[in-house]
């Protein structure tokens, strides 16, 4: 149940590495991909740039796998916590 997470984006030839959850204890898999991937695009369509986006779409996947079922319901100030290095886990 312990994995490592990142990500990487490669945007207008140059490569973006987001930050790191290494042994992210898992609860549910599912809705980790969807979550980076709507992370991702909010970033990008925010105009806040690669990094941000590849970040957020990290700290988001993230989230989604630390709580059970596969909807998200992070919120952006959560999501944006984690990607200034706090805790995967929700706080509720």
């Amino acid at each position: 149940t312990l994995n490592d997470w990142a990500a990487m984006l490669y945007y207008d030839g140059e490569f973006y590495d987001s930050v790191s959850f290494p042994n992210l204890e898992i609860l549910d898999r599912v809705g980790g991909g969807d979550s980076f991937a709507s992370g991702l695009i909010y970033g990008l369509l925010s105009g806040k740039g690669p990094q941000y986006a590849v970040n957020c779409g990290c700290a988001h996947g993230a989230l989604a796998m630390t709580t059970p079922g596969d909807t998200s319901t992070a919120t952006l100030a959560e999501v944006e916590k984690v990607m200034k290095g706090g805790t995967a886990r929700v706080d509720r």
